[in-house]
């Protein structure tokens, strides 16, 4: 059941559909502040090789593996959204994870530029 519910999330993810966030479930979760990332680098390699979309749902985190959807809560109003983890950072201190600029305004914090979240995903080991 594990197995099919990770597939659902990533399915979902993939074809923007509205279940995505009722076949999440989780394993692991991570609070702390969340930061963006947009314009400098839209256009170049992240560290899975892929050419990153500052629109796109992902994100950077130091040790959840690659490919790893992660579903991230705005503490502050309630958002939330899942954004596939495909790159590495934040590499600023106090900082659990940085999203795309797509990310950080479906959940409302572009203009405050941080935000403290709630991260809740599936351990792939």
């Amino acid at each position: 059941m594990a197995i099919a519910a990770v597939i659902a999330v990533i399915l979902c993810v993939r074809i923007g559909s509205s279940l995505r966030v009722r076949l999440f479930r989780h394993n692991k979760d991570q609070g702390g502040v969340a930061s963006y990332y947009g314009r400098d680098f839209h256009g170049k390699p992240t560290a899975s090789g892929e050419i990153f979309n500052m629109r796109r749902p992902t994100a950077a985190h130091r040790t959840i593996k690659l490919g790893t959807p992660v579903r991230v809560t705005n503490l502050s109003n309630g958002r939330r959204i899942i954004v596939r983890v495909n790159d590495r950072g934040p590499f600023v201190e106090g900082r659990i994870i940085d999203l795309s600029y797509g990310a950080a305004k479906k959940l409302g914090f572009v203009k405050q530029g941080l935000t403290k979240v709630k991260l809740e995903y599936y351990l792939i080991e």
